[in-house]
């Protein structure tokens, strides 16, 4: 197993400012060597954010929807040719699927991967006071190596004097530097997050003036001795507490390389930009060509599609300008009328459903390939892993399958999916979710085809199957 330097940057909460400061940090290492970067947990917007820092595409681990096993091959296979991984944690250091363990956690990421912690504490309204604080962390799970302490929006240099020295002398851990309180350096966000890189409001600029911001205040040779101090990786990884890893895990890529025979096309552009940049990996790795298409900009599908992938993003934003694209929605209600298999998730199900109403009420029609109406009035947050039961074979799931997923959104649908139509069985919740109809597969769920070695596969084989 690789022995790549790495490191996790984390924070006691969300909103501290890991995003800024692993970007930062991201940048500024990219400038002398090759960083492979990675997000703990199901983000798709903080990953745009390191792909541009580093040049290279940023991934996603999640130890609550993948097994260990995945999260090693994943993780391995993604570090091949970098010199150093630098990996963002997600909310609080220790907060996970539930309080009563650290599944999903960056905890239980940190003790998988064997990588050293460096913590962003949030120091705007604190002083000494951080050093309690930062102790607790310290102490709280003795397995988890916590190496560092980067403070974040920091008053000044006195400010930062205070908050170091009591951390250095109370707790013994080592405090690498700073970044100042700065609207500057502040990231855009709405009510999903950050707002994702592909959308331009973030210029080029940006990346630049962080970069410098921590070349200039945040010591990285301290930071790479850190990563550096990371040993091999035992594998198999027996972690307590997860999941059984025998001498031959089930790989999620086919032994030997598959050449390209079936084209899938993925809706990419500001409207969908939310993927798992494995499920796009895994795909081509089982013989998919991945062709990349904009349902704002293009007029047709990719030449000899066989297979179509939406995927999240932020379609009542741009609900006019899709519903305007006449030929395109002319061209996906054709292949869907054919059978092409046609798998969408989250905004994807808002696109092929049958119109988005903004919250305003102004209402837009789609592509009507499934009975849902989303809708953004009185919406509200819908969050957390799910565990679903397959109701029906689909291009990514046969009947019966179980797999675990993601849901993110704030839109709502006007009404549940009847039982004969529905996706999904949401395991422990007694609830239904998403469409099957015909060929057609649209859910909220966000799934990570890591989570299943069957899933990517399938999806081609499918599309394949359709080819021919």
């Amino acid at each position: 197993m690789t022995s790549i330097p790495r490191l996790i940057i984390a924070a006691p909460q969300s909103g501290a400012g890991k995003t800024t400061v692993a970007t930062g940090i991201i940048a500024a290492l990219a400038a002398r060597r090759c960083v492979q970067p990675f997000k703990c947990g199901p983000d798709y917007i903080d990953p745009t954010y390191h792909t541009r820092a580093a040049g290279r595409p940023s991934r996603n681990l999640d130890t609550w929807m993948l097994p260990d096993s995945a999260v090693l091959e994943l993780f391995e296979r993604a570090c091949s040719g970098a010199d150093i991984a630098v990996i963002e944690g997600v909310m609080g250091l220790f907060d996970g699927k539930t309080g009563e363990d650290d599944a999903g956690s960056t905890a239980r990421l940190a003790k998988l991967l064997r990588a050293p912690v460096v913590l962003v504490i949030d120091a705007g309204a604190v002083a000494r006071s951080a050093a309690a604080l930062v102790h607790g962390f310290h102490t709280f799970d003795p397995d988890l190596k916590l190496a560092g302490v980067v403070v974040n929006r920091v008053a000044g240099e006195r400010h930062y004097q205070i908050v170091a020295e009591a951390i250095e002398r109370e707790v013994g851990v080592s405090v690498l530097g700073y970044l100042p309180r700065s609207t500057e350096i502040e990231l855009p966000e709405r009510y999903l997050g950050l707002v994702p890189t592909v959308e331009g409001a973030v210029a080029g600029g940006y990346f630049s003036l962080l970069r410098a911001a921590c070349e200039q205040t945040i010591d990285l040779a301290k930071l790479e001795a850190i990563a550096a101090s990371a040993g091999p990786i035992p594998h198999p990884n027996p972690l307590p507490g997860g999941e059984e890893v025998g001498e031959s895990p089930p790989s999620l890529f086919p032994s030997e390389p598959i050449a390209p025979h079936v084209r899938i096309a993925v809706a990419r552009d500001a409207a969908f930009s939310f993927y798992y940049e494995d499920n796009l990996d895994l795909l081509r790795a089982w013989g998919g060509e991945v062709v990349e298409f904009s349902p704002l900009e293009n007029e047709g599908l990719p030449p000899e599609t066989s297979g179509i992938y939406i995927g999240g993003g932020f379609p009542e934003l741009f609900a006019a300008q899709l519903a305007g694209n006449l030929p395109l929605v002319g061209a996906i209600r054709s292949a869907a009328a054919a059978g092409m298999p046609i798998y969408a998730e989250c905004g994807g199900l808002m696109y092929v459903g049958e119109g988005i109403s903004d919250a305003e009420g102004r209402r837009q029609e789609m592509l009507g390939l499934v009975p849902a109406e989303s809708n953004m009035q009185d919406s509200r947050l819908s969050l957390g892993y799910r565990e679903l039961r397959a109701l029906g074979p689909s291009a990514v799931l046969d009947a019966g399958a179980v797999a675990r997923a993601h849901e993110f959104h704030y839109s709502r649908l006007d009404s549940e999916p009847a039982p004969g139509e529905a996706a999904y069985a949401v395991n422990g919740e007694g609830r239904l979710d998403g469409y099957r109809r015909g060929s057609v597969l649209a859910s909220y769920m966000h799934l990570h085809f890591g989570s299943s070695p069957a899933i990517a596969p399938r999806f081609v084989a499918t599309a394949k199957a359709w080819l021919r």
